[in-house]
């Protein structure tokens, strides 16, 4: 169950915001008891990139014991 302000994993590209999957973003909130998503995604400067209304097949939970990657983003 994902819920609000938990970190999630986008399973696919978003190529209109410069997102790829395996992005971590954070739910600002559940739409229709977990059927969709809207997810803040933010660089490490804190300067927020995208807010995308998601559906729940393009995230998933953060799993136990993974670790975050760093990557730039383009221009």
């Amino acid at each position: 169950m994902i819920n609000e302000l938990d970190c999630i994993v986008l399973t696919t590209d978003l190529p209109e915001y410069g997102l790829a999957a395996g992005d971590i973003g954070t739910v600002v909130m559940v739409h229709q008891n977990g059927q969709g998503f809207e997810v803040e995604f933010v660089a490490l400067d804190g300067e927020t990139l995208a807010v995308a209304s998601l559906h729940n097949s393009q995230v998933r939970p953060v799993i136990r014991r993974e670790i975050a990657h760093v990557r730039s983003l383009a221009a």
